[in-house]
């Protein structure tokens, strides 16, 4: 799953690196959390913006804001035949821009948090949905992240990761006339491990109040080789 990420890059590093139109300014966060405002990349007449939107997936169809689950992951493997993303998979595919992410691994004497992130450093665009919904003050985004498989290198940590989309594929993943099921999920898979690293880190990342870069350390002051 991807229940926690860090952008810290500089709005121009993500207008580069996503080949976004200028704007969409945000603070550098290192603790993102679930229910949170973050900047996502979509396609808007033809053009990549970011623009912010709530994590945690809220459908049309819902009518009260407190009702019903808001899912902050969706399975890349059934998320194109389940009713609460199956639009968003055809029609409203965007990318979440993270220099890292954090997971959990499960041990005797309690969970590790890890950061997860490419070994050079660049930041990175996962896989999400986007979905709309109508609240009394106006029209709210919100989005899930999908998730698929561990690679080698996350398998240890956990079962699951968010889906990675290759820069060569933003074209495409975010093209909204390609609805053909098959094409997109050619697109979704788990991303190389050669190209990441992980190493753990503090476990004040568990609470969502501590956001701040030291959040970044290696434990032990040391990251793998």
């Amino acid at each position: 799953m991807c229940g926690r990420f860090a952008l810290h890059s500089p709005a121009k590093s993500i207008q580069k690196q996503f080949g976004v139109a200028p704007g969409g300014e945000y603070s550098a966060r290192y603790n993102i959390a679930p229910s949170q405002m973050v900047p996502v990349v979509r396609v808007v007449e033809g053009e990549r913006v970011l623009v912010p939107a709530k994590w945690g997936l809220m459908p049309h169809w819902e009518k009260e804001s407190d009702k019903g689950p808001h899912p902050i992951n969706a399975r890349a493997e059934t998320a194109a035949i389940r009713p609460m993303f199956r639009q968003a998979f055809r029609n409203r595919r965007i990318l979440v821009p993270a220099d890292a992410f954090y997971e959990w691994r499960r041990l005797e004497r309690g969970k590790q948090p890890y950061l997860i992130h490419m070994k050079d450093g660049a930041p990175f665009g996962m896989g999400g949905l986007l979905e709309y919904w109508e609240a009394p003050q106006g029209e709210v985004i919100t989005f899930t992240i999908l998730t698929t498989t561990a690679n080698p290198l996350m398998a240890p940590i956990h079962d699951r990761m968010p889906v990675i989309i290759h820069p060569d594929h933003y074209e495409a993943w975010l093209d909204p006339e390609l609805k053909d099921v098959s094409k997109i999920q050619a697109l979704i898979g788990p991303f190389p491990e050669r190209l990441m690293e992980a190493y753990p880190i503090s476990s004040r990342v568990n609470s969502p109040r501590n956001d701040s870069a030291d959040l970044l350390r290696p434990l032990g002051g040391e990251r793998p080789a």
